[in-house]
């Protein structure tokens, strides 16, 4: 059986500014410093942000995003996994990322893609598109109803107003340049 969902999220934010943040490891430290709490935390395994690059991802008591079915599976609080980023496209402003251990596929499912994909709207202004594409076999069917985008949502709302509120402040010029310079250094390191 396969299966996607989508989602939609509005951001009062430049499409090229968002998509520094959701191209580069910086999501991932944000989601870290502002919600850690209700999403939970992301760890660089491997890699330097580009294709290739391996995250752990420990999500949040798992009651916040109803996977209640699959918790009689692991009698624990911790959901995690890790994926690796298949595609970085600058163009389109997409990334893709796969599940390649444990999350999803501790519950049977086959496949797990998480797409990102920065839609802009006007000059100040752009969506955040977040989609989950998998695969699972019939017979575990009802189990694909515990796929959800809401992490993805979450975040994408929790970036969404603190790239609007850094923007609106006067250290918003200062902000950007640091990732600039940030995403610079990181190029220069590797050659």
């Amino acid at each position: 059986m396969h299966g996607h969902l989508s989602h939609d999220t509005l951001v009062e934010v430049p499409a090229a500014v968002i998509w520094e943040v959701y191209r580069s490891l910086e999501l991932g430290r944000l989601l870290n410093e502002l919600l850690q709490d209700v999403l939970g935390r992301v760890e660089v395994v491997q890699g330097d942000g580009g294709v290739g690059t391996i995250l752990k991802i420990t999500f949040a008591p798992v009651e916040v995003f109803n996977y209640s079915y699959c918790m009689s599976w692991t009698n624990s609080w911790t959901y995690l996994h890790e994926e690796i980023f298949t595609k970085i496209d600058d163009e389109m402003r997409v990334k893709e990322s796969e599940v390649i251990e444990g999350g999803y596929k501790d519950f049977g499912f086959e496949h797990c893609r998480y797409r990102l994909h920065i839609i802009e709207k006007d000059s100040e202004s752009c969506i955040i598109r977040s989609s989950v594409e998998y695969e699972i076999d019939d017979k575990l069917k009802e189990i694909a109803s515990q796929v959800t985008t809401k992490p993805m949502e979450i975040l994408a709302d929790g970036v969404g107003k603190y790239l609007k509120e850094k923007r609106s402040s006067s250290n918003y010029d200062i902000y950007i340049y640091l990732l600039c310079c940030f995403k610079l250094a990181t190029f220069f390191l590797f050659f």
